[in-house]
């Protein structure tokens, strides 16, 4: 068939087994993967269920895809690398590259039945606009965090729950009816604003989505019959569009005079149609089986909550519409609903909404004045700046007798930029290899190209070495590379770090940005790891799901959230453009907010020192904090 391509590699997806409860495959994570298996109509994985626990039921009626192949295994039986991560988790042979995490693996599944099969456009367009659908990690995103992490759990547990008389709402749930309430944002936001604006007037007044049918051009197109267009919303009519293969037809007439010169803030607000906005996308794909379970129990046992939910029901009405979604949904025993009409959303539950907490909320602070009053405040409680010695500031990798792959020159980086990795390079390994030990396993996070894994697993031949990165393209640069090098203790990892579960010894970060460098300290402190990290983008610290700033108790009794803000925003000025006394105070900003982290790891049993790299001109970003377990 024309467009369809063989893979070249084959590839393993593990995916986690619990239990079934009327179809429904646990843990959600599961469901949701092969929901998506299904939509996709792919067929080039080899499909694992990992029986978790003491899982016996491995009954899987009217929950299999069919014509994929399907084993049934124990958590011992995966292989090494994936043993070491959160499933689900897909593994090319032969098993030392991993992708892991719902949202990498979900992404990855997407891209592969593209490549397989070119014709598929509308299963690229999964990945929304830019491809950025549920890209970013967790940690720093509200939305991947509520689709990924919170949602599916919540509704696990409240299914759990459901023999109970009446289990309680998940909030996770109330902030999902929230998001859906808030007006959408595209890129070509004004101009679609203003043709709803101009048929708004043609009409009288707008259709509520909440209330409107689901009467799509999908429907339309399988029917074949033609509904009076000035029945739909605009937003439905742009949403649909894209799902077919009949495209909105381009306007050429200038908008009326009165539409053209409308401001801004009398245009209506786009409402949203799917998840993220206007276009089906993989959230989409992610919260249906989620959403559908938790609408079951509803329907059967507090069916007068339902009418709090408008637009969360009206959104699961209108996902029905979209082609193949009925079809993947029966193959994964899931049986839709027929809800009944809802009013749109009473003024009780926007009370209840507003209460939802938001972390973006804590972050709204405006700085005033400059770090100095802090950092006087710092001194009179004794916290001054100060750095460690640097235990060996003249070493360097003789790098002219290093193979070319294992040097940063091999990257697309001009020579001077090659020249101080280099340098930043000989501050790392240098701290590494002393404290490395043969049979240690060492953890290269948001390793990026590879620059520091490779480094070590090339002069540690002794050492495992494992590359964690969340950028794809950047992890395959370095199994190129590593490929080219021969490598064979090397794993290379595509997940967020918090699904990389294994036990370790050292781990290394270089310029891993804003609360990055926090997640890392935390990873290492929990499995009892030293740790040599070099943080960056300190302007983007705030506070987190899992941090708090300040983090340790000398620095929470002196300053606060604000003021500590000012450091963090001070000290992200050391670039060399700037006046040297200003570079000199971004210095002294950056020693405090790491003296901050490192009075924090202290506090967890730690040795800590924050040392300057040298030469300080390999980075404006050029301390070192290096921790060992005592």
């Amino acid at each position: 068939m024309k467009g369809i391509k063989k893979s070249l590699t084959e590839e393993h997806l593990y995916l986690d087994f619990s239990h079934q409860i009327e179809g429904c495959i646990f843990p959600l994570h599961t469901s949701v993967t092969l929901f998506l298996l299904s939509y996709c109509d792919c067929k080039i994985f080899k499909v694992c269920l990992v029986l978790t626990g003491a899982s016996t039921d491995i009954s899987l009626k009217n929950v299999v895809l069919q014509d994929v192949e399907l084993q049934i295994i124990s958590r011992q039986e995966l292989p090494p690398i994936v043993q070491n991560c959160c499933l689900p988790a897909v593994v090319e042979k032969p098993d030392n590259f991993c992708r892991a995490g719902l949202a990498v693996v979900l992404r990855h599944i997407i891209q592969k039945s593209y490549e397989a099969d070119s014709s598929k456009k509308e299963i690229l367009e999964l990945l929304g606009f830019k491809k950025t659908c549920l890209k970013a990690c967790a940690e720093v995103s509200q939305w991947t965090r509520l689709c990924e992490l919170t949602i599916p759990l919540a509704i696990e547990n409240f299914l759990k729950e459901s023999s109970d008389q009446h289990p309680a709402i998940p909030v996770e749930i109330l902030q999902l009816e929230k998001k859906l309430s808030e007006p959408v944002r595209v890129h070509n936001d004004d101009k679609l604003r203003r043709q709803k604006l101009k048929q708004q007037k043609a009409a009288g007044v707008g259709p509520s989505l909440a209330k409107e049918k689901t009467k799509s051009k999908v429907h339309r197109q399988e029917t074949s019959e033609e509904l009076d267009s000035s029945s739909e919303s605009l937003e439905l009519k742009v949403a649909f569009s894209k799902l077919t293969v009949l495209e909105e037809p381009a306007t050429t007439n200038r908008e009326p005079s009165h539409i053209r010169k409308a401001k801004a803030s009398d245009l209506p607000p786009l409402e949203h149609v799917f998840a993220e906005g206007l276009y089906f996308t993989l959230a989409d794909i992610v919260l249906l089986p989620c959403i559908h379970h938790f609408l079951v129990i509803i329907c059967k046992k507090l069916s007068e909550k339902l009418m709090e939910f408008p637009l969360l029901a009206a959104w699961y009405q209108r996902i029905q519409e979209v082609p193949r979604v009925k079809t993947a949904a029966s193959q994964c025993g899931i049986q839709f609903l027929h809800l009944p009409e809802l009013l749109t959303t009473s003024n009780e539950q926007d009370s209840n909404l507003s209460e939802v907490p938001g972390v973006e909320e804590q972050n709204d602070a405006s700085f005033i004045g400059g770090p100095r009053p802090t950092m006087t405040k710092l001194m009179e409680k004794g916290i001054e700046v100060v750095f460690s010695p640097h235990p060996c500031p003249t070493w360097t990798l003789d790098w002219n007798s290093l193979p070319a792959a294992v040097s940063p020159k091999e990257g697309k980086m001009s020579s001077d930029r090659a020249l101080r990795k280099q340098q930043q390079l000989n501050n790392l390994v240098y701290v590494v290899a002393n404290q490395a030990k043969p049979g240690d396993r060492i953890v290269d996070f948001c390793s990026g190209g590879g620059h520091v894994g490779i480094v070590l697993a090339h002069m540690l031949p002794s050492c495992q070495v494992t590359l964690i990165e969340n950028k794809e393209l950047s992890l395959i640069r370095a199994k190129k590379r590593s490929d080219e090098l021969g490598l064979s203790n090397i794993w290379f990892i595509q997940a967020n770090m918090e699904y990389f579960t294994g036990m370790f010894n050292i781990g290394v970060a270089l310029h891993a940005c804003g609360v990055a460098t926090d997640m890392v300290i935390e990873h290492c402190i929990k499995t009892r790891a030293s740790f040599v990290t070099c943080p960056c983008c300190y302007g983007f610290i705030q506070n987190t799901s899992k941090f708090n700033f300040p983090k340790s108790e000398q620095f929470k009794k002196t300053l606060s959230y604000k003021e500590h803000m000012i450091l963090c925003r001070f000290a992200d000025q050391t670039a060399v453009q700037l006046p040297p006394q200003r570079r000199l105070v971004g210095k002294q900003c950056m020693c405090l907010v790491d003296l901050d982290r490192a009075r924090a790891a202290e506090e967890c049993g730690y040795s800590v020192q924050v040392i300057s790299m040298e030469p300080e001109s390999c980075s404006p970003k050029n301390n070192m904090i290096v921790g060992v377990p005592i």
